[in-house]
């Protein structure tokens, strides 16, 4: 479940972006660490009322361990599965 998270977050942008979650407009700020082994999510509807947030660490093997601040790691995930940025991730 939480390598699935490893690819989701690949899958955005650097820095902060914009995009549409089941519907609702969000801003999403995600960074990650020069050896690539640390990554920082934060999510925040733009019309308020909810956000995301969590750390994703790359083990040893390549395995990740997702640990979300203060919410469950599904909520993340379902974040992550759903939340469409406007502009593509730069590779």
């Amino acid at each position: 479940m939480t390598d699935e998270a490893l690819g989701l977050l690949a899958g955005l942008p650097i820095g902060y972006s914009e995009g549409d979650c089941d519907g609702a407009r969000w801003g999403v700020t995600v960074k990650r660490s020069d050896d690539g082994r640390r990554w920082w999510l934060w999510g925040e509807a733009l019309a308020g009322g909810g956000h995301v947030s969590g750390n994703l660490y790359v083990l040893e093997g390549g395995r990740a361990l997702l640990k979300p601040c203060e919410m469950p790691a599904e909520t993340v995930l379902a974040f992550l599965r759903t939340f469409r940025p406007d502009r593509p991730p730069v590779p």
